[in-house]
């Protein structure tokens, strides 16, 4: 069996065949890790199966994990349970913020709980009133009762933290975000938009629902800490595209998934969150606090920062691809001037790329020589133009200096309802890198 075979049968082979393929055809979904301890105290928008994460790090026995983009925790919490050294890098300061709270699982639990007591008491007798602005996000989301409970925890909170250790502080932070959504009478389910004409069956009082989180949180920080009792995390807000904090050779394990270039807006999947702590009081402020540190995957980010498609295709890391990528470009900037929405897709996908040319060498330079690489990822279609993104990614990275790529499909998108916007077949997958 050559390296690369190897590389790919990367669950036991003792699991019930039927187990095999869910967790392969699930390597790509965040779904099953609401299941999991510690994964499911907050669901980020993004992600993907931690079962697979750690079969991965059972077959292949690293030293150095590194996930370029982390999001909330799952390669990092992952490496924890097994006992790896890991390096998780994000972006968004938010859901670095969340991350933070996750792997703040090694917090003492009865401190945690005593934490969480006095602030819940100091709450419940404050008598704050609704202040006169309210964001628009918050009125449409919540009743003036639940608003006013939510914001005496949140004064609780600010009071009490500061003289708090900074993980019990994260912990907490954590515990009392997963409750806005619960709390919600509205649509707010775990992804970007809010839905305020929908309503839920089930809502909860702020103050139950931080009981019923925080115990969720000590009953998986008992069974996690009966495993291990030591984080070997290091978590980072840095900027994939250099990597800057982490040292040339050290990473011999890649596990990630970075943004899609499907026009999704990650700076606006805590949009709520971010609200109610007060780092954003509008849709407009995303890109000053958030959207400008990310990879450029939103048509969104692109029109914000009026960007030229001729001045994208020029740049030199676009060398391995401008053939391939410059027509691609070209047709969605004529279709373009078609539509009436006028999304600026045609630079989305040339920055998408100019972005992930810089991810691809600065991991080059923080990987060791026999550093195994998995991206899982999705191809695209704006505007119904096929865009092969595995392919594109695979060259980018052998120009960088690594030496092979293959793509493992896991699943097909797009191919069981009617999609309003194109009706292309998409797929998902695993993109293997590798240096021989």
């Amino acid at each position: 069996m050559t390296k690369h075979s190897q590389l790919l049968n990367l669950v036991p082979e003792s699991h019930d065949n039927a187990q095999l393929r869910a967790i392969n055809e699930r390597t790509g979904t965040f779904t099953d890790n609401m299941k999991l301890p510690i994964h499911r105290w907050f669901r980020y928008s993004a992600g993907f199966s931690a079962d697979w994460v750690e079969s991965v790090i059972t077959q292949l026995a690293p030293e150095n994990i590194l996930d370029p983009f982390v999001g909330s925790g799952t390669v990092c919490i992952a490496a924890d349970k097994l006992g790896v050294n890991s390096y998780g890098i994000e972006a968004h300061p938010f859901v670095y913020r969340l991350a933070k709270g996750k792997l703040a699982w090694v917090v003492d639990i009865d401190e945690f709980l005593a934490a969480v007591s006095t602030i819940k008491y100091f709450a419940a007798n404050l008598q704050p009133k609704l202040p006169e602005k309210i964001p628009v996000l918050l009125r449409k989301c919540y009743t003036d009762e639940t608003l006013i409970n939510l914001f005496k925890i949140r004064q609780a909170y600010l009071e009490i933290a500061p003289s708090l250790p900074e993980k019990l502080q994260s912990l907490i932070f954590l515990a009392i975000s997963a409750t806005l959504r619960a709390s919600s009478h509205v649509g707010t389910a775990q992804w970007q938009y809010i839905l305020p004409n929908k309503r839920k069956a089930k809502v909860y009082d702020p103050f139950e629902a931080l009981e019923r989180q925080v115990d969720l949180m000590q009953k998986d920080m008992y069974q996690m800490q009966s495993i291990t009792q030591l984080s070997r995390a290091n978590l980072i807000q840095d900027d994939a595209r250099t990597l800057k904090t982490i040292p040339d050779n050290l990473i011999d394990l890649i596990i990630t998934s970075p943004p899609y270039a499907n026009n999704y807006d990650y700076a606006d999947a805590t949009r709520l969150e971010m609200t109610f702590w007060g780092e954003v009081d509008s849709w407009g402020g995303l890109h000053e606090i958030v959207r400008k540190f990310l990879i450029r995957s939103s048509s969104q980010h692109v029109s914000k920062e009026r960007l030229s498609l001729d001045d994208l295709i020029a740049e030199s890391i676009l060398n391995p691809i401008r053939d391939e990528l410059l027509p691609i470009c070209q047709e969605l900037e004529n279709i373009r001037g078609t539509k009436s929405g006028n999304k600026a897709y045609h630079t989305m996908i040339a920055a998408y790329f100019v972005d992930m040319g810089f991810v691809f060498h600065a991991l080059c330079r923080v990987a060791t020589s026999d550093c195994k690489v998995c991206f899982v990822v999705g191809d695209s279609a704006p505007y119904g133009v096929y865009v092969p993104v595995e392919q594109l990614l695979g060259k980018l990275a052998i120009a960088a200096g690594f030496d092979f790529w293959s793509f493992e499909e896991i699943r097909q998108r797009n191919i069981k309802w009617k999609n309003r916007k194109h009706n292309v077949p998409l797929h998902e997958g695993r993109l293997w890198i590798d240096r021989r």
